[in-house]
């Protein structure tokens, strides 16, 4: 699957799912049963990501090589450049090939826990082009998404900056930018056009993460600097219990996926935190469609 981007070609809205690699063997056993449970939707395919400095980058490809075998979909890996030399890069993108890995979601990754700041790894890459750059000098069989920041990316100075990033990246060989979580669809309609302004022509995924815990939303939006609206904040403040908090999450995302829908995106990438209900709850609106 070296064009990626051919997986956006049908009318049909392309679903994928982002997957992380579980501590256990019982729990992966319980990842694939999720796995199955969600392809009643019929996905394009699954991603995973790995653990902090590659820590889990072992457990990341068995996990996409089960995901192929009881799925028969294309796999993607996550890739990032914390704490890795070239070669080591390269080392596991030939691992990654070889389990049957087709695609790769190339990130510069988040700074090391405990530090503010990135630094560029000695004899490896500081930024994510540099990165895609290498997959296609290697030419590795395989697609690549990057990520989007609807948003603007934490660290950058302004949107005109990030997007100057972006741009590098699809123009390094990137086929699909896979963007940053966020719950305001005018952010991203805002996004999109700013990418069509910068002749970023690739296909731009909106990914999604439904709410369900209003605490841990709090800190994942804190880390990724996504805004909660208003509404959606005093609703989730007002909520009883964690039951409320899950049907107001799922209700929001809800709506923000059919209004995605009705605006044509190519396809909708979902964060689903190796768990299944959120997903199915939100997602029974497309088994008409």
């Amino acid at each position: 699957m070296t064009d990626f981007a051919s997986i956006y070609d049908d009318e049909r809205v392309a679903i994928s799912f982002e997957l992380f690699p579980p501590k256990t063997d019982e729990k992966c056993e319980e990842l694939y049963q999720t796995v199955r449970q969600l392809m009643q939707f019929e996905p394009a395919y699954f991603t995973c990501t790995y653990g902090a400095g590659g820590s889990t980058q072992g457990r990341t490809l068995e996990i996409l090589k089960r995901v192929k075998e009881i799925t028969s979909l294309p796999v993607a890996s996550h890739l990032t450049c914390v704490g890795a030399t070239r070669q080591e890069l390269e080392e596991y993108l030939e691992l990654a090939v070889a389990a049957g890995t087709n695609a790769i979601v190339a990130l510069r990754g988040d700074p090391p826990k405990g530090t503010d700041t990135f630094v560029k790894p000695e004899g490896g890459f500081g930024y994510a082009n540099e990165l895609v750059e290498m997959i296609r000098e290697v030419q590795a069989p395989v697609g690549i998404a990057v990520a989007g920041y609807p948003e603007v990316h934490q660290e950058a100075v302004d949107g005109p900056t990030d997007l100057a990033n972006l741009k590098r990246k699809v123009d390094a060989g990137a086929d699909a930018v896979i963007t940053q979580l966020f719950y305001d669809n005018e952010d991203f309609y805002r996004f999109l056009d700013d990418c069509d302004g910068a002749n970023i022509g690739v296909p731009i995924i909106p990914g999604i993460l439904p709410v369900t815990n209003f605490a841990q939303a709090k800190r994942i939006a804190n880390m990724c600097k996504a805004r909660i609206p208003d509404d959606l904040g005093e609703a989730m403040e007002a909520a009883d219990n964690r039951e409320e908090e899950f049907e107001i999450g799922v209700e929001h995302a809800r709506k923000q996926v059919l209004d995605l829908i009705d605006k044509k995106v190519p396809g909708i990438h979902l964060y689903v935190l190796n768990q299944c209900e959120a997903a199915i709850r939100m997602l029974d609106i497309l088994q008409p469609r």
